[in-house]
């Protein structure tokens, strides 16, 4: 059987009809989610229909029909597929950097998102203006949890520090991650900003994760503070 169908869809007008299986199959997704990108940016939401972009993948509107019911059902995968390329990106880079230091890990996890994010800058301009009506929202939410969830886990292996509430540290470097790209790339002074953004999240990120890590770091056993003997203490000011 070449198909799975998807169950239990909470929103049945935005899900695929059908998931792709076989080789080919998954080809003409493939096709049909660059076709829909390269649409969207050159055309705009409001020229961006199936036709166009069967056209664009080379395919027949029929064919799109089979995976998808309309395309809002095709871009929200898009953007699915999207952010999870991120958030496995991000994931990659937590995992090759167990047991690093502070500053090594802030500097890995930085260059992996943004390396991902701005791959195509044009590509993500393009679905944040779309993602708002398509259920955008929800899968950016479960990309940061997801980010999160590897950050906590790699920051927990840190070589040089402890943290007491690290679900907490993980989730606002999630959320100074997602939320930095997202202004620099909507933002009037995009081009500039962006450049120079990777130096300035790592000195941003390694300061924030330092602050927030416990004072006495991991596997080293602090001198107790006792007065010495015979000597008095000071009067108070």
């Amino acid at each position: 059987m070449e198909f799975a169908f998807p169950m239990n869809s909470t929103r049945p007008r935005l899900a695929p009809r059908k998931l792709p299986i076989q080789a080919r199959s998954t080809h003409t997704v493939d096709a049909l989610h660059a076709a829909a990108v390269q649409v969207l940016i050159r055309e705009g939401l409001l020229r961006c229909t199936t036709t166009r972009i069967a056209a664009r993948a080379g395919t027949s509107v029929g064919s799109l029909y089979q995976y998808y019911p309309n395309r809002d059902a095709l871009l929200r995968a898009v953007l699915e597929r999207h952010i999870g390329a991120i958030a496995a990106a991000v994931e990659a880079a937590c995992r090759r950097h167990q047991g690093s230091s502070l500053a090594e890990m802030a500097a890995a996890i930085v260059r992996a998102y943004l390396a991902a994010k701005l791959r195509d800058p044009a590509e993500s301009r393009a679905l944040y203006a779309i993602a708002d009506e398509r259920d955008g929202a929800s899968i950016a939410a479960r990309g940061r949890e997801r980010i999160a969830a590897a950050l906590a886990e790699m920051l927990g292996s840190a070589a040089d520090a402890q943290f007491e509430d690290i679900e907490t540290v993980s989730a606002v470097v999630a959320a100074v991650l997602t939320g930095s790209v997202l202004i620099a790339l909507r933002g009037p002074a995009a081009d500039g900003l962006i450049e120079r953004l990777g130096t300035e999240l790592v000195t941003l990120m390694t300061a924030y994760l330092r602050a927030s890590a416990k004072s006495n770091p991991k596997g080293v056993t602090m001198p107790e503070t006792r007065p010495r003997r015979g000597r008095r203490s000071p009067p108070p000011p």
